[in-house]
């Protein structure tokens, strides 16, 4: 086979690695071996083990390659079963090499292959995802059966024994090969893992004369392993599913206007692209021409379809639903927000979260204890109890299967695998397990106004007539016209919200900082704030009033006038989001304190603040003074977390005990300065996070109770004679997949799991 000699490595180009000890994003399995950790990595040829299945595994792995001179650092990646190698190349075939010594095989990552089959957990050339193995796996529970039967039948013949001996030999080759290299390997190097654990119990079985029982527990294990790990292989897909949503090619406007079908990764930049009613948006792009609605679901977790129309992002894996529509390319297909997402949930399937290193380091120890309680058994059980040597080795050899840790350590990376994924698909994006179980512990909620409470963009709420002298639809066109003209975002507010009309505009002038004036139908009209009708000599007590009562709600008011007076006053403010209201209710029955913290002035603080239901609104604001308000939170309720744009909210997100960016899809900033991402830009996306932290939390420690529950019940039956080692390997496999189905149920919809 190529890929079995260290020549046939090459080197991988793609990507770079993080300097160990990165942070959250990178997690506990970003470690440079301990003499070098200070190294930074800046780069690294990437390798598959189609057999590094779990968190002992890697530990095996790092601990084989430790000591290699040359090797500057290791990123592993579980989800997608590769190992990225920093260092010299020489020090990366060596690291291969040990890492072959110790069992695993070590596969060239395919470079052809890459983008598209990154996370999505191929296990080339390991038999859960083969098509031989479970062929070979049956045919050896077949052989292990009929040792089984030729012991029962035939015990006392001569031929009997011999054919048997040699059925069960032939059905632990078939399913051990591969357990039998790695736990030598592993016993070699004083280590004890579940594939030592298994090779010892099998072998000390076969010698002591219960070789059909070796062969059906052989046998047995090799099918449970295959299910378990395409059970696991169900959780680490879950999101790289959403690979699948990018068509491969988009229609690509040619030079001379007609139109070509084009793979992605062949389209520039700017280019220009078509996408017809039933279509996959294949890249992410502006909207140029026609309008259409937009299914988002699989980037925003949105349930309803969304309008767009020129100037409007799409984003690739979208569902066009209603008309063809062009659109200018903004992003790489390997840059697409879809692809980051991906990214970031494989980044985040990485890092440990605290229950999980609670149960690796538990399992560091329990795994140990029990193999010298298996030793105990053997050697003290004849002089403590009258056992036969036999049976001594035999209750010892049941204690090795039931040792196996298997089940506990797998627990963990399945269900919050699980969550992410889960959050994932509604348009939450946690960015590694430490957050997703820390969410269930926020006590208070700080919450950014602009983009965040509200929607972000000014729009028209009110406008209304104070002088009879001009009609209404006639004021309103004079206001439109003039509002057409100005850049400004009030006047584009203005503008929207206003029925187009046909009336022409001369002369215009843009007064700095106070509006702006034209020539309509020869009368000279003006559309300003509140500060150029004062320079005007046009206030009255009357219209102070009604200034006042607008500003004491928050918006900004324009006024229209003409030399003779004030005509007519428009009031444009940034409205609420539908959903905000709700969102604070649900914190609040959760027992989270939301608390407003804002820029902005007071007045415009509390209107909208009280409008969303809060009564903790602190205004005027700047960056620091937010810092100083989470750091204070922190102390009056505990955790808290930050809810900003991930951008001018930066200090306090960084200071909280979890910063959430809003509406972040497109945005590579606050994607990267977040803990957690809401793609939709709805706030009841905090609520869903913390009951999705609660039910991971829960799911988790159910596990842990499980996997123990049903090793403490047969650890006491095999004392007392009552377990098989077959029944052991039952309950050990047992264990493992009702844990890993468990977990797993966190992928169904949030509120039935």
């Amino acid at each position: 086979m190529a890929h079995d000699h260290p020549h046939d490595i090459k080197p991988d180009p793609a990507g770079a690695l993080q300097p160990a000890g990165c942070g959250a994003c990178c997690g506990a399995s970003d470690h440079a071996p301990a003499a070098s950790a200070s190294v930074p990595l800046g780069g690294g040829q990437r390798f598959r083990i189609p057999a590094m299945d779990c968190a002992s595994e890697e530990s095996e792995i790092r601990r084989a390659v430790e000591g290699i001179p040359g090797v500057l650092g290791l990123r592993f990646q579980l989800g997608e079963r590769s190992l990225r190698i920093a260092g010299e190349p020489q020090a990366a075939l060596a690291a291969v090499e040990a890492i072959r010594n110790s069992g695993f095989e070590v596969h060239a990552w395919p470079d052809a292959t890459e983008s598209s089959n990154a996370g999505d957990g191929s296990d080339h050339g390991h038999d859960a995802a083969t098509g031989s193995g479970l062929p070979r796996l049956l045919a050896a529970l077949a052989l292990a059966t009929a040792a089984e039967a030729l012991s029962f039948l035939a015990p006392d013949a001569p031929w009997s024994k011999w054919a048997g001996l040699a059925v069960a030999a032939a059905a632990i080759g078939l399913a051990g090969f591969g357990t039998f290299r790695k736990g030598l390997s592993a016993l070699r190097h004083g280590r004890l893992n579940i594939n030592a654990l298994m090779s010892v119990a099998v072998a000390g079985a076969f010698v002591i004369g219960q070789w059909p029982e070796a062969a059906m527990v052989m046998a047995l294990y090799a099918i449970a392993e295959l299910i378990e790990a395409r059970a696991v292989d169900r959780a680490r897909n879950a999101i790289s599913g959403l690979l699948a949503l990018s068509p491969d090619t988009a229609d690509l406007r040619q030079p001379d206007g007609t139109w070509r079908s084009a793979p992605v990764g062949s389209v520039p930049i700017g280019a220009t692209v078509r996408v017809k009613p039933g279509e996959r948006v294949a890249m992410d792009a502006i909207v140029t021409d026609d309008s259409t609605a937009v299914d988002q679901a699989p980037v925003t977790g949105e349930s309803l379809p969304v309008d767009k129309g020129p100037g409007d992002a799409v984003f690739a894996g979208t569902i066009n639903q209603t008309g063809t529509i062009e659109c200018r390319v903004t992003a790489a297909a390997s840059q697409s927000t879809l692809a980051r997402i991906i990214h970031a949930v494989e980044q985040a399937q990485g890092s440990r979260a605290p229950t999980q290193r609670f149960v690796d380091r538990f399992a560091a120890v329990y795994t140990p204890a029990v193999f010298v309680l298996a030793l105990a058994v053997a050697i003290a059980g004849p002089w403590l109890f009258g056992w036969t040597v036999l049976a001594a080795v035999y209750k010892a050899l049941v204690l090795l299967v039931i040792a196996c840790p298997c089940a506990l350590v797998i627990s963990t990376p399945v269900t919050v695998v699980s969550g992410l994924a889960s959050a994932a698909r509604r348009g939450i994006l946690i960015k590694g397990g430490v957050h997703l179980e820390q969410a269930r512990l926020l006590k208070a909620v700080a919450l950014d106004k602009t983009g965040t409470i509200t929607e972000g963009r000014p729009r028209l709420v009110e406008w209304e007539m104070l002088s009879t002298s001009l009609p209404k639809p006639q004021a309103e066109h004079i206001a439109a016209a003039l509002a057409a003209h100005s850049d400004h975002p009030v006047s584009r507010a203005i503008a929207a919200g206003l029925t187009p009309n046909s009336v022409e505009a001369r002369n215009f002038a843009a007064l700095s900082g106070r509006g702006i004036e034209a020539d309509i139908g020869g009368q000279r009209y003006v559309l300003g704030n509140h500060r150029l009708i004062e320079e005007r000599g046009q206030c009255s007590a009357e219209i102070e009033a009604v200034l006042h009562r607008h500003e004491e709600a928050g918006r900004t008011v324009s006024l229209l006038a003409t030399a003779s007076g004030v005509l007519a006053l428009f009031a444009v403010a940034d409205t609420i989001k539908p959903s905000s209201a709700a969102a604070i209710g649900e914190l609040k029955a959760m027992g989270i304190t939301p608390v407003m913290l804002t820029g902005d002035n007071q007045a415009t603080a509390e209107a909208i603040g009280r409008e969303a239901g809060l009564t903790d609104i602190r205004g005027n604001l700047l960056p620091e003074d937010k810092l100083a308000a989470i750091q204070a939170m922190q102390k009056q309720y505990g955790a808290t977390a930050m809810t900003g744009d991930g951008i001018n909210d930066a200090p306090a997100l960084a200071q909280a005990d979890i910063g959430v960016a809003m509406g972040a899809a497109g945005t590579d900033i606050a994607m990267e300065a977040a803990d957690v991402v809401v793609m939709n830009d709805d706030l009841r996306r905090i609520a869903e996070t913390v009951r999705l932290s609660q039910r991971t939390h829960a799911v988790l420690w159910q596990n842990i109770a499980l996997a123990l529950g049903i090793k403490a019940v047969f650890l006491v039956l095999a004392l007392f004679d009552n377990a098989s080692m077959w029944m052991a390997v039952f309950a050990d496999m047992g264990a493992s997949l009702l844990v890993v189905f468990n977990g797993l149920r966190l992928l169904r919809n949030p509120e039935r799991s």
